[in-house]
């Protein structure tokens, strides 16, 4: 994603998040009920959005499924939920079938490695680093934070925003497998 245009996503974010900042404080001083009001049922978003188009499934072997675990354990130590895992797992799926790659000769894509194909020269980390799951996975969800409004957008643009690739609505395609694994393995 070229960076005009992400600089107008976070705009357009930024302006939703300041309209919902400047409502606040005026809902907040309006009349309170009088006990003879009656409840009304509000709409809350309590589940992920749905899956985004075709969706893809590989069979995990067990070090991929480690690396999975992986990625669950470092989300939860971050103090993130588990909408965070999905995105992680989604992403890494597509970025490497949750293989934790090394550098693949002239099969790299540039100087790419790891669970999310993270670049020391994009200053992701060393390469040690990089293929270490537990950073690498904080190094994603450091990332994941600080773009506005992450936890209710779709997956793919979540993901596109964090890893700028050069497929950017290809991270939806894991979106049920990552939260079929985040679902079997979060509380074990």
């Amino acid at each position: 994603m070229n960076t005009i245009f992400r600089k107008s996503m976070l705009s357009v974010a930024g302006l939703a998040f300041a309209g919902g900042v400047f409502a606040g404080p005026i809902a907040a001083h309006a009349a309170t009920p009088t006990m003879d009001a009656k409840p009304v049922a509000a709409a809350v978003q309590t589940a992920a959005p749905k899956p985004q188009g075709e969706q893809s499934h590989i069979d995990l072997n067990d070090e991929q499924t480690g690396n999975a675990k992986a990625i669950i354990a470092a989300t939860k130590k971050a103090g993130l939920p588990e909408r965070a895992a999905v995105i992680s797992i989604a992403t890494s799926l597509q970025e490497s079938k949750l293989d934790n790659l090394g550098h693949l000769g002239d099969a790299n894509d540039h100087d790419s490695l790891g669970l999310f194909q993270q670049r020391p020269s994009s200053g992701w980390g060393t390469p040690e680093q990089i293929t270490n799951p537990e950073y690498s996975t904080t190094a994603f969800l450091k990332g994941l934070k600080q773009v506005d409004g992450w936890q209710d957008m779709p997956l793919t643009e979540a993901a596109q925003t964090v890893q700028v690739s050069a497929y950017p609505d290809a991270y939806a395609q894991w979106e049920q497998q990552a939260t079929d694994i985040v679902a079997q393995h979060w509380n074990s």
